[in-house]
């Protein structure tokens, strides 16, 4: 393989197939990055075996050799982000890889492109759509930040993709709280409802690399693999398997309480309350009553603090506690100037709406405080 490419393609393609590389690995192999070069393409890709990015970029012309080698992925990319933008980079192979730029020069172990594992293509039948970038990124967004980190009940450490007539629709819980979000699609053509569960890290890696752009994203979903293409990249990952918990069991339906407030008002009023709320459990009171919302939080040092700001409520009075991290993170991720609150009791969960839309809702669990 004999290839010129100018340095900030080279890293931009690195960027996209590092996050599959872990720091630690068990196999000396999944520490490489494979590097494909065919006519005007070079690819690169890297797998830790959970999940497989492919990074795609064209080159200015046709390289002066196809090939295939594994390099050092995090070498390569700490030699590229050490020299300067606009550098032109020459990669030769042979019994090792040799980088040079200008009078830098490199000789980098490989190992056979042989060993490097690759996902079959084969295994994904079972059901395709496709989305504009940007509407699959936000239905990620508006959910993922609920899903479990490390729990033992191994499916909530990952975010449930659902395709069913039409409809697509992204679900994440912790057992404390939950988020979904769903898209009507007329492209969706999945007659029976089918869920799958996306591992954590794959989930984080969609959202650092999807684009905020109309570009498609091409979904294909196997029996054991979830695949997504753009023009960019491709990225596969393993399922989770498991059986994911009845959403809807979960979301309240008997709600009969509700208040509209101002989402960026609430966030700031939150923000100001939990300095003072308890580091390990950070519970806050909320009081309604009289047309007026309190914020209530105390910890072990004695401190207080309180805050107040009017609303229109017409029930009767409501106090109840609640984690104020998970109110935060809903805040930071609404679009909508105003936040629909729908209560039940003060044992009930709080079901969370954007005014105005019905496809984003949020469940957010009381606590004891």
């Amino acid at each position: 393989m004999k290839l010129t490419i100018e340095r900030d393609k080279l890293f931009k393609v690195l960027q996209i197939a590092l996050g599959a590389v872990a720091r630690r690995q068990t196999l000396p192999i999944l520490s490489n990055v494979l590097l494909s070069v065919k006519g005007d393409q070079l690819s690169a890709k890297a797998t830790d075996l959970e999940i497989e990015l492919i990074g795609t970029i064209t080159l200015d012309g046709p390289a002066a050799e196809d090939g295939e080698i594994t390099v050092p992925a995090r070498k390569l990319a700490d030699i590229c982000k050490s020299l300067p933008e606009g550098t032109m980079i020459k990669i030769n192979s042979g019994r090792r890889a040799t980088v040079s730029a200008g009078k830098s020069r490199f000789a980098l172990s490989i190992l056979p492109v042989a060993e490097f594992p690759s996902v079959e293509e084969s295994q994904f039948g079972v059901a395709e759509c496709v989305l504009p970038q940007v509407q699959l990124k936000s239905l990620i967004a508006k959910t993922y930040f609920a899903m479990a980190q490390q729990d033992v009940r191994y499916f909530l450490n990952g975010l449930l993709l659902e395709l069913n007539q039409g409809v697509i629709r992204f679900v994440a819980t912790d057992g404390h709280r939950l988020a979904t979000a769903f898209l009507e699609d007329d492209g969706i053509k999945q007659d029976k409802n089918l869920q799958v569960i996306i591992p954590r890290k794959g989930v984080m890696e969609l959202m650092r690399l999807l684009k905020d752009t109309d570009d498609p994203a091409h979904i294909a979903i196997g029996s054991n693999h979830i695949c997504i293409r753009t023009d960019e990249l491709v990225f596969t990952s393993k399922l989770i398997e498991g059986k994911f918990p009845n959403y809807n069991a979960v979301i309240p339906k008997n709600g009969d309480k509700e208040v509209l407030i101002e989402a960026n008002q609430f966030k700031q009023a939150l923000t100001r309350v939990s300095i003072l709320s308890n580091e390990t459990y950070r519970g806050i009171r909320i009081n309604l009553g009289g047309n007026l919302l309190r914020l209530f939080t105390n910890n072990p040092e004695q401190e207080e603090a309180e805050e107040e700001f009017p609303v229109e409520y017409k029930h009767s009075d409501l106090e109840i506690g609640f984690n104020v991290n998970y109110f935060l993170d809903i805040c930071n991720t609404v679009t909508t100037d105003q936040l629909k609150l729908t209560f039940s009791s003060s044992d009930g969960g709080i079901l969370v709406e954007e005014a105005g839309k019905n496809n984003v809702c949020y469940v957010v669990m009381p606590m004891r405080i």
